[in-house]
């Protein structure tokens, strides 16, 4: 299947998708607590399908209600098999901590493109607590085999590769019997993902500190069934508001304005562009303004770095996207391929270590483009076709469908020209 883009508009209103960072803590909580939590409005694509069946695979029981799921946990059990996390690199890293707890052989694997996702900090943390967390490749790269029981005190951990690594030794030290301090030693880049773990973990009435160097968690915890609804995710509706930035006048509802999601501050890096946005309750409009280079630190917020270096061609001057160095370990290096797509279709931008700098503005020409496999580049190259010359064809046109399944038809909801062929 290919994608079809062409010039045109994005006007309306459409309602954010549910948040992917939100429903695979969320499925993993509920599937460690003893008893029957309810997740309301979870997102239900390729991504979090991959952690649900990998929780059930651990023992937990999941029945849908409609848009809803129903999970009842319970004792964690050895999978029978290798747990197939797909393109998922969030299923990989916390089922891996999930799995350390346990006096079995548990296998992780995933597909060609996840295979190649780092893992080496992760493993090592896990060796230094006692437990066997081994790679066949020499880079700890997956497929891995791990096997517990965890019985260590401290550990350490890189904060620069993904915060998916502390989240991990976050929700599995709870359930051991000692304490564990987790040591971070080099900055932490998206800590809200973090926080949001910790956030949710104490939702579940299991509590961990922040330390000088790191985190406390507390062993012998146990995690109670809660129920959640899951708030709009603004990693996703990143790509409708800047859409609505470049073409148009855009509304996404379904936004908690004061959620922790470190991609919240992309209305303000909009703002800052030139935009039109304004808040109202749990709307979000952003309008086409004028747009002029500027500086951000998107460290905070990796997912929206793709649409805002499109975004940035179309704006008066010099802009620089920095602190982006973790992109590289995403499911392409985000940073290569966001320069590559952007440069074949006649954009003026440079790849730096950590990011890039894009000089606008620039005519954008229709190309075909390849994503990498990768979700975000797919739905960045899409948005920048609404304002290039021609036609742009993306390949590998069913990418977005692992974090956003209802782009392509919100995208035309808003009148924008996106047509998926065979």
């Amino acid at each position: 299947m290919r994608l079809e883009v062409r010039s045109s508009e994005a006007t309306g209103t459409v309602r954010a998708p549910p948040s992917k960072s939100y429903t695979h803590r969320a499925i993993v909580l509920a599937a460690l607590s003893r008893g029957d939590s309810m997740l309301r409005r979870p997102l239900l694509s390729g991504d979090t399908l991959a952690t649900l069946r990998g929780m059930e695979q651990f023992g937990a029981i999941v029945r849908r209600e409609g848009d809803d799921l129903m999970i009842r946990g319970g004792r964690l059990r050895a999978p029978s098999g290798p747990i197939d996390c797909g393109n998922s690199g969030t299923t990989l890293r916390l089922l891996t901590g999930i799995a350390s707890l346990l006096k079995s052989d548990v296998v992780l694997t995933g597909d060609e493109s996840l295979r190649t996702r780092p893992m080496k900090p992760l493993l090592a943390a896990l060796n230094e607590m006692g437990v066997r967390a081994a790679s066949a490749s020499r880079e700890g790269l997956p497929p891995i085999t791990i096997r517990g029981p965890n019985n260590g005190r401290w550990t350490h951990i890189r904060g620069d590769v993904s915060s998916q690594f502390i989240s991990s030794l976050l929700i599995s030290s709870a359930l051991k019997e000692l304490d564990t301090e987790i040591v971070i030693t080099t900055p932490l880049t998206s800590r809200p993902y973090v926080e949001i773990t910790r956030e949710m973990m104490a939702r579940h009435d299991v509590t961990s500190a922040e330390t000088k160097n790191g985190y406390r968690v507390l062993g012998g915890q146990t995690y109670r069934p809660r129920d959640h609804t899951i708030p709009g995710d603004y990693s996703s509706a990143s790509f409708p508001l800047v859409a609505g930035a470049l073409t148009g006048k855009v509304t996404v509802a379904g936004l908690d304005p004061d959620d922790r999601q470190g991609d919240r501050a992309v209305l303000d890096v909009l703002k800052r562009f030139g935009a039109l946005v304004s808040v109202k309750g749990d709307e979000a409009t952003v309008e086409r303004g004028a747009l002029k280079g500027i500086e951000v630190d998107v460290g905070s917020m990796p997912d929206s770095f793709p649409v805002l270096a499109v975004l940035a061609t179309q704006a008066s001057g010099s802009t620089v996207l920095r602190n982006a160095k973790h992109l590289r370990f995403k499911e392409s290096d985000r940073i290569a391929t966001t320069v590559s797509f952007l440069t074949q279709m006649g954009a003026d931008v440079e790849e730096r270590e950590d990011g890039c700098v894009v000089r606008g503005p620039t005519r954008l020409r229709g190309r075909s483009i390849d994503p990498s496999g990768d979700h975000r580049i797919l739905m960045a190259a899409a948005v920048a076709g609404l304002v290039a010359d021609g036609r742009t064809t993306i390949s590998d046109s069913d990418a977005y469908k692992v974090s956003y399944p209802g782009f392509v038809r919100d995208m035309r909801a808003l009148g924008s020209s996106m047509e998926e062929r065979p």
